[in-house]
């Protein structure tokens, strides 16, 4: 768990900006989504133990690259949902996880540099936990239902992106399905990322 005394949690990928980009605060993790429960992960326990076996896993690591300790994943846990960056999420179907996301500001990341950033935006990263729940469209139903209900959920919330690998094929016919508008690739400082955009639909208003 992280020392109370260091220095506040920060991402790598997140970035200066102004005082209208932070009082957006943390994205909003709705508690469903569609046919989904969605709820933040807990640093210890089943949590913990699900995350560090899924990200050691090869299909996930090759693109998450994120094959770290259980030491590691506890402090990136705890440290993300301290902040007001982003959020750990572990997504579930019919009372089983299937998937962990990270909803995160987009306009405070890496990624905010590369397009017209408002401070709602709000971007996914995904990992489909086990194999054999891949290539089955879980990624696009994931992208659709958390895209609706964050849009519910933020009524500033404009815009939710995705930005994948660009040589991640499977994350980039998962967006097409799930109806995401393809904007180009841009070159962020650990990847070359295709950028995929959800617009919130015209006359949505979401909660107040």
């Amino acid at each position: 768990m992280p020392d109370s005394t260091r220095t506040p949690w920060r991402s790598p990928r997140e970035i200066p900006v102004g005082p209208d980009a932070l009082a957006a605060g943390p994205p909003p993790v709705p508690a469903s989504a569609g046919p989904f429960a969605l709820r933040v992960a807990r640093p210890a326990g089943e949590d913990l133990e699900k995350l560090h076996a899924w990200m050691n896993r090869p299909h996930v690591e090759r693109f998450f690259e994120r094959a770290w300790t259980r030491e590691r994943w506890a402090e990136e846990i705890a440290g993300q949902s301290s902040g007001t960056f982003s959020r750990p999420v572990l997504v579930s179907e019919d009372g089983r996880d299937v998937a962990y996301i990270e909803l995160y500001r987009a306009a405070r990341d890496v990624v905010g540099e590369c397009y017209r950033a408002e401070p709602h935006d709000v971007g996914l990263h995904i990992a489909i936990g086990e194999r054999e729940d891949t290539g089955r469209g879980l990624g696009a139903r994931v992208f659709t239902a958390v895209a609706e209900a964050v849009f519910a959920a933020d009524a500033d919330c404009r815009r939710l992106l995705i930005e994948p690998d660009a040589a991640n094929t499977a994350a980039r016919k998962a967006a097409e399905r799930a109806g995401l508008r393809f904007e180009g690739e841009v070159d962020l400082p650990h990847k070359k990322a295709a950028l995929f955009f959800a617009d919130r639909p015209e006359g949505d208003h979401g909660e107040r």
